[in-house]
């Protein structure tokens, strides 16, 4: 219920500071674990493309903000849990799991943390990659293009989910699931040019 009440306050928002386009939202499966895998280049990237599906998305976030206490209440409220970053956090990787063999959704944003766009892209972690493997969820790409200058324009496009397929009878190596996210990265990016 006050996911909801957040979700419809992000709603009002950015339609009054900003100039967003949502493209691709038929995407977006209604049921069945998923795994949203989203570009980073704002704090405001979840409450932006989040409040927009259909369904609860539950993200990792940077422990750091659960210490700002009107951002703890949102992003509790929006369903964040905490994450210490470059850890390998294992609470926060079986909060992951838990809640994707529960056949939710857990929004990830694979770069782990938000890219300048003069430096180029960001390395992204394979964590996604992993997820989506040990549970079977689909991974749905989401890429936000544009900037958060007030009543500029934004995009937000949802793109097709797939599926990661690992034929291999051994476990995916840690070069496997990088590969693996990075071709994830170059679909969100792609995105930009549909």
């Amino acid at each position: 219920m006050f996911y909801r009440f957040v979700a419809n306050l992000c709603r009002i928002f950015f339609s009054i500071f900003f100039r967003v386009n949502y493209e691709g939202l038929e995407n977006v499966p209604e049921e069945g674990p998923l795994i949203v895998c989203c570009n980073h280049i704002s704090l405001l990237d979840m409450f932006l493309f989040a409040h927009r599906i259909p369904r609860k998305v539950y993200f990792m976030a940077k422990k750091e903000l659960f210490r700002i206490p009107l951002v703890n209440v949102i992003i509790k409220a929006l369903g964040a849990f905490p994450v210490n970053r470059g850890h390998g956090d294992l609470n926060a990787a079986k909060t992951t799991l838990q809640l994707l063999n529960e056949g939710k959704a857990v929004g990830i944003f694979p770069e782990g943390t938000r890219r300048n766009k003069a430096k180029g892209r960001v390395r992204p972690k394979s964590g996604a990659a992993l997820f989506a493997l040990e549970s079977g969820a689909s991974i749905l790409p989401v890429g936000i293009f544009g900037n958060y200058r007030l009543f500029s324009k934004i995009r937000v496009v949802y793109g097709k989910p797939y599926k990661l397929v690992w034929e291999n009878s051994e476990k995916a190596s840690k070069s496997d699931l990088q590969d693996m996210v990075d071709e994830l990265m170059d679909k969100i990016y792609s995105l930009e040019q549909e």
